[in-house]
Order: C-alpha cells, then structure tokens, then sequence
C-alpha cells in the first residue's frame, strides 16, 4: 500500500495483473485481511514441519 496524497493506493505487481487480465480503469474488487507478524507467534504454537507453516502462511498469495 502507498500513500497517494490523502490517500492509500494499492499497487498490483505486472505479473499478477497481467495473470489475472486485469487492465488500466479496470474495476476490481479488493478484499482486505490483515497480516499477523510472525513474531507474535513466537512461542505459541508448536511447529514440526516448517515448510508446512511456511506454506499455510502463504495461502491466499496467488
């Protein structure tokens, strides 16, 4: 997210917009979730598999 003026703007990368096709005044729709810091998790929960949390962690990137 950017600062754009008095406002955020958000920015896509090329590559994902041009996988999704999404072109220049395109209307869109943006769903908002916040992001944990891993550092809060530190202690909290068991990990066994770290690739495993690495991957739940990436879920909904694409």
């Amino acid at each position: 997210m950017r600062r754009w003026g008095n406002s955020y703007g958000i920015v896509v990368p090329k590559e994902k917009a041009l996988k999704e096709g999404i072109k220049e005044n395109d209307m869109v729709e943006v769903t908002v979730k916040r992001a944990v810091d891993i550092k809060d998790l530190f202690g909290k929960y068991r990990f066994d598999d770290i690739q495993k949390l690495k991957d739940e962690l990436r879920k909904g990137w694409d």
